[in-house]
């Protein structure tokens, strides 16, 4: 088993009065991790994909909850989106059971965080949980090894079903998206018409990495701007996608609204394409290494609280650089290449903001991805 580096963090919180929430797409981990948590610990599971488990957890009493829990100290609730009102029943335990440490896993965060942000406010350790980071990978095979599936994984990505199914990667990915990402994406949310989610996941893995006009998707999909919008708070919502903001404060002629749209996963991504062919035959082989890079150190800021933010830079003369990381008042600029090349960073830019530069490549990209 692949150790996850947020397990420690979860660790802290156990038996310290609130509840622990995992949340993340389908199949990242989230039961692995919170079973790996309670081992050596007598535990009480409840499976909300069994239809009695919703049926106990609907709108229960406070006794009935008790002869639920009985004498258990630990109590895990798996897959708590599909339970209606759950939030309410949380609190519940979380207010009348002080001895009771409740570790809760939900696979729709759109949906999850409706249904428990408000009941549980105050009440609750709230954690994130994505595919296989590329640290957590390394640790477990080795340096040597994980260097040589480096092409593999920009194109398989990081699922751990995916990792585990080495030969099969391409049909593990198919079964992991139409039966699960699509899956929750259309349950827990208003889409009623797969065909255009279809339309719109092509157009977006094709354009990934590229600035996103929401005006032309509309149009070239065949549907409005304001719907465009929504399925798309619904992908990133989803764990599907994350957006780039355009970083913009002093340079009059700055681009200040644009957006980039990256993949939480390459696997996803080129199964959408329907592209597993190897880097070296591949046009896209530069969006597939920036779309690595990001999503790395998205997990990183995430599991290690850097608290840092995330944009892309452009002005309307088109200069241009990848990203910028602010962290503690401070700018980075980084410009993502595979092979290693003498980046010059827009002079513009770096005069008005007292940036450093750091160009990532190929041979230094583990210290841009552990951070």
């Amino acid at each position: 088993m692949i150790h996850r580096s947020i397990s420690h963090r979860i660790k802290e919180k156990i038996n310290k009065g609130k509840a622990i929430v995992i949340v993340g797409a389908r199949q990242v981990g989230k039961t692995t991790l919170i079973k790996e948590i309670l081992n050596g610990v007598d535990y009480l599971f409840l499976d909300a994909d069994d239809p009695s488990t919703r049926s106990l957890l609907q709108s229960p009493t406070t006794e009935q909850l008790r002869t639920i829990l009985g004498d258990y100290k630990y109590v895990f609730l798996d897959e708590a989106q599909r339970i209606p009102g759950i939030g309410l029943t949380l609190k519940i335990i979380t207010d009348q059971f002080k001895e009771v440490q409740l570790l809760v896993s939900g696979s729709s965060s759109f949906d999850l965080g409706n249904e428990i942000n408000e009941p549980l406010t105050g009440r609750k350790w709230e954690y994130e949980l994505f595919p296989i980071s590329w640290e957590e990978y390394e640790k477990s095979i080795g340096f040597i090894k994980s260097e040589q599936q480096l092409e593999n994984r920009l194109l398989y990505g990081f699922y751990p079903e995916v990792i585990n199914n080495q030969g099969d990667e391409r049909e593990t990915l198919k079964n992991l998206v139409s039966s699960y990402l699509y899956r929750d994406i259309l349950a827990f949310s208003d889409i009623r018409k797969p065909e255009v989610l279809d339309k719109l996941l092509q157009a977006l893995a094709l354009q990934m990495g590229s600035e996103v006009n929401y005006t032309e998707l509309a149009g070239l999909i065949g549907i409005n701007k304001a719907t465009v919008q929504n399925y798309i708070d619904i992908l990133e919502k989803g764990y599907v996608v994350f957006r780039l903001n355009s970083f913009s404060r002093n340079i009059r002629n700055e681009i200040k609204h644009n957006k980039k749209i990256y993949f939480w996963d390459n696997g996803v991504r080129n199964l959408i394409i329907g592209n597993f062919s190897q880097l070296d035959l591949r046009l896209d082989k530069g969006s597939l290494w920036e779309n690595f890079l990001l999503s790395e150190r998205r997990k990183q800021n995430a599991y290690k609280n850097t608290f840092s933010k995330m944009y892309f830079w452009r002005t309307k003369q088109q200069q241009e650089i990848d990203y910028i990381e602010e962290r503690d008042g401070k700018l980075t600029a980084f410009e993502f290449k595979w092979k290693q090349k003498k980046t010059r960073f827009p002079q513009s830019f770096v005069n008005t903001y007292g940036a450093d530069g750091m160009e990532i490549h190929r041979e230094n990209f583990r210290e841009f991805v552990v951070a």
